[in-house]
């Protein structure tokens, strides 16, 4: 497991970089070593925020987000939402007879068993994309009151998706 930890907004000391890497260590079980974490830690105002990101090499990605004001509490609850996605991640994959060369599944304890949580598509919409700048998706995903519009990015040539944050403002979604 190759870890990345980034602090936004505070200095990470040692014992919090320590702190990370000791419960992130939990769940390295769960994987080969050539999959890539990244933690990042922000403080604002009295709250202290941990998103961890788990990339596998194929597969999904899988992430959790946690704001507490204690951020080992956060740390705590982040590895909690990480082990029952993982699974949660697990059982799918059996029911489905797929295979993930990035997830370790003897490691796994339990099977999260939930018939609710099956993936179910229960519409389909097709429509032709009209090349347009990110203000013109905007404003087009507005006129709709959607909270996401995907277009062709006229500058770019590419499919991108604006979104309305949580926090205000927007945000683009691009192909690498």
């Amino acid at each position: 497991m190759k870890l990345t930890i980034v602090g936004k907004n505070m200095e990470l000391t040692e014992g919090i970089k320590a702190a990370i890497e000791e419960k992130l260590s939990k769940i390295e079980k769960y994987f080969n070593d050539d999959i890539d974490v990244r933690a990042t830690v922000r403080a604002k105002k009295n709250r202290q925020t941990i998103e961890v990101t788990i990339i596998p090499i194929s597969g999904n990605i899988i992430r959790a987000e946690d704001s507490e004001e204690n951020l080992y509490a956060a740390i705590d609850v982040v590895v909690d939402k990480l082990s029952k996605q993982l699974r949660k991640y697990k059982t799918k994959l059996i029911n489905k007879h797929h295979d993930n060369g990035s997830i370790r599944f003897e490691n796994i304890d339990g099977i999260y068993d939930n018939k609710d949580d099956e993936i179910k598509i229960v519409r389909r919409k097709k429509f032709g994309f009209k090349p347009m700048n990110e203000e013109e998706a905007i404003l087009q995903m507005e006129l709709l009151g959607h909270n996401f519009f995907v277009f062709t990015n006229s500058e770019t040539d590419e499919m991108n998706v604006v979104y309305k944050r949580k926090s205000g403002g927007y945000g683009i979604i691009e192909q690498e």
